[in-house]
């Protein structure tokens, strides 16, 4: 494409922009909207996904020792079970240690605060690395000599995944369909910009303009609403996420939320927000002129 050749299309594109002032106004708003919700729905999973990340991380298998084992004897036994496949570490809790932070668990009960040590188990807070291989890791730690008892949680473990998985799908399914509705409108927006140019498109392949040369002004139509599309509901979707971040913050019930930062994520959602704008920019625009094109 020769230089002077994308001025003149670029230029049409501008041009047809401000030419249809209500209509492109429209288009850009429709694209704003579309893009917040996915992206809205994009970020509720992300942190939804973390948070599950990080309650999958403290997740544990304790690992009760035999009462036979001292101390030393005990301790021995983190080196062999660090050493099973998916074990991402093997903390030693003694007895004492074990019984401290049960009373601290129930400080109001009299009856907790004079227990004997001796009556608890040395252990191990186990934490792994998938937790969909839980249950095998289970298994092997049990094998493991020395090793009395087990506590796995594995109906919590399950719900872990579930939730994952299906937060995953629902995700996935919603922005595909948000995706494709929102090419859709852009397009039959940008078709009716298109109708009204539809006797000077008539004329123009009358005296031989090629399709090519009759497209490249709406493509750039198209791509420069998704451009402006993306760039404000980026601005918007920063300043919601800001105000959610920070009522979330201040909510006394909600602490145990952690929301990841925007300023952690603003890069990777700039760029899909540009690159989805212009997909469904000029998606929209290819889509409405070939009805115009067509012989």
């Amino acid at each position: 494409m020769a230089k002077h050749d994308f001025r003149y299309f670029f230029h049409e594109g501008l041009s047809n922009m401000f030419s249809h002032g209500f209509m492109s106004f429209a288009a850009i708003g429709i694209t704003v909207a579309c893009l917040l919700i996915m992206g809205t729905f994009t970020l509720v999973a992300v942190n939804a996904n973390e948070l599950l990340r990080t309650l999958e991380q403290e997740n544990e298998i304790l690992a009760y020792v035999d009462e036979s084992y001292s101390e030393t004897e005990a301790k021995a036994l983190k080196r062999t079970l660090e050493a099973i496949p998916n074990v991402a570490s093997a903390t030693f809790i003694s007895k004492e240690e074990a019984m401290e932070s049960f009373t601290e668990q129930y400080p109001d009960e009299a009856l907790f605060q004079d227990l004997d040590p001796e009556i608890l188990r040395d252990r191990f807070a186990i934490k792994v690395v998938d937790l969909q291989q839980q249950s095998a890791t289970v298994e092997k730690v049990k094998a493991v000599e020395g090793i009395a008892k087990v506590n796995a949680y594995e109906e919590i473990a399950g719900g872990f995944i579930t939730v994952r998985n299906v937060a995953t799908v629902v995700c996935v399914a919603l922005i595909a369909i948000l995706f494709v509705v929102s090419v859709f409108i852009i397009s039959n927006t940008i078709k009716l910009t298109t109708f009204d140019r539809r006797e000077e498109i008539a004329i123009m392949r009358m005296v031989g303009a090629t399709n090519g040369f009759i497209r490249w002004p709406f493509v750039y139509e198209g791509f420069l609403f998704g451009l402006i599309g993306a760039a404000v509901a980026f601005l918007l979707q920063w300043g919601l996420y800001g105000a959610v971040a920070k009522g979330v913050a201040n909510n006394d019930t909600l602490q145990l939320i952690q929301i990841i930062p925007f300023t952690e994520m603003w890069l990777p959602v700039a760029g899909t927000f540009a690159a989805a704008g212009v997909v469904i920019g000029v998606g929209g625009s290819l889509s409405a002129i070939r009805k115009f094109l067509q012989v």
